[in-house]
């Protein structure tokens, strides 16, 4: 599974305004894992930046000056984004900028979400914690993701803040260490893996079930969850589908 987490900077608020793309950062997600294999580049926007937006990403007229224009990298962008699924906070924003190059290099054409999968992590905050603060800044801190270095915005930081906040939301860990994780050996670059063969004689496992008491205090556990956030849980929703699954 191949995703895509994104972020843009822009000259402005508005591309309705005449507002244009000054950056684009993007982070390659395979299978949950960070590949290093990102996207970033800085671009010319044929106009002024705001005074206002210099000062929430730092970035100036003069740096920009000899950026390439978005017609230039419009093609390797779109090689690289295609048929994945982005990820995005706040989606709308950074889609909007994204369709506007993309209708101003080739006149009316395919949007983005028509040539990708769009998911907004800022929705899904918003149901996993109705009436709380999720902003980027605020994610970070509720899921322990470290932001202290980032003192300006900047799509290709953003991008990867964001990915370990979506990592942290929708799972954390993917896969748990039980000692079969590859290791290093001192002095070599090469990972060897440890394996452990389980004894055939070994006793079984006692397993225990949970009874009728225990089950019920389940099901009043997560109607209590869903109440609480809009009628949603996860936990009910996986199990009607597996309900459904079996009829």
């Amino acid at each position: 599974m191949r995703q895509i987490v994104l972020d843009t900077e822009t000259t402005g608020l508005d591309p309705q305004e005449g507002h244009r793309l000054i950056e684009i950062g993007c982070v390659e997600l395979r299978d949950r894992r960070l590949t290093g294999n990102n996207f970033h580049q800085y671009l010319q926007p044929e106009r002024e930046v705001d005074p206002a937006a210099v000062e929430v990403h730092g970035i100036t007229n003069e740096m920009l000056a000899d950026k390439p224009r978005f017609a230039e990298i419009a093609e390797d962008f779109l090689r690289y984004v295609g048929g994945t699924e982005l990820i995005i906070h706040n989606a709308d924003f950074d889609t909007g900028f994204l369709d506007h190059e993309l209708r101003l290099w080739r006149g009316e054409g395919p949007s983005i979400r028509d040539l990708c999968d769009v998911t907004d992590t800022l929705s899904l905050a918003r149901r996993f914690h109705p009436g709380q603060r999720n902003s980027l800044d605020a994610l970070c801190k509720r899921y322990g993701v470290d932001n202290s270095h980032r003192e300006l915005h900047g799509a290709l930081l953003d991008a990867e803040i964001l990915a370990d906040v979506y990592l942290a939301m929708t799972g954390g860990q993917v896969a748990l260490s039980l000692g079969g994780d590859p290791l290093v050996e001192p002095g070599k670059d090469t990972a060897v893996r440890h394996r452990g063969r389980l004894d055939p004689n070994r006793p079984r496992i006692r397993v225990v079930r949970a009874d009728a008491q225990a089950q019920a205090a389940h099901a009043e556990r997560l109607a209590s969850i869903a109440a609480g956030n809009g009628g949603f849980c996860l936990w009910l929703s996986l199990g009607e589908e597996q309900t459904r699954g079996g009829e």
